[in-house]
């Protein structure tokens, strides 16, 4: 009797930036908005955005993307931001002269950036046991969830006020 084993296909390839000139607190306001998304909606937020990270992000889910479309010949519409992290790197130490022959220490902050791109099309959501066919209908169903809109009217109930 012949054991076959069955490996699980790679979904996720990655993209990492190290040694950005910024700090990483700057970095994370983007990062988190970008986490879990699509890879085309990610594209517009981090185009229309004003922030100064956004450019090196950009760059990043840009690379993930061509990482993953040439190593699993993945579509571009199938990607999602699965896992996006920013840590602090070393900090740059420069010395500014100043008045009197003094010195200011002048410190850039640097950040490691690095975004894994997952390939939901080629996600396994189903085990097969040839054995025992009627598994199989019970984890093809999927489960629907309903959420229901609510209107909220934010003058009347104290809600978020609009700050200037």
């Amino acid at each position: 009797m012949l054991k076959k084993r069955l490996r699980k296909r790679k979904t996720t390839v990655y993209a990492l930036g190290q040694y950005i000139s910024m700090s990483a607190h700057k970095a994370r306001r983007v990062i988190d908005q970008i986490r879990g998304r699509s890879y085309e909606e990610t594209l517009m937020i981090l185009e229309l955005m004003p922030y100064r990270a956004c450019y090196p992000i950009f760059k990043l889910v840009y690379s993930a993307a061509a990482n993953a479309s040439y190593n699993m010949n993945s579509n571009e519409s199938n990607l999602v931001i699965s896992k996006a992290e920013v840590s602090e790197a070393t900090i740059v130490k420069k010395l500014k002269p100043r008045a009197r022959g003094r010195s200011f220490a002048i410190k850039r902050p640097t950040c490691h950036i690095n975004i894994v791109v997952k390939d939901i099309s080629l996600d396994e959501y189903i085990e097969i046991d040839s054995l025992n066919p009627l598994k199989w209908s019970k984890k093809l169903k999927s489960k629907k969830k309903y959420t229901a809109m609510a209107y909220n009217n934010i003058y009347s109930n104290g809600g978020v006020w609009d700050k200037k």
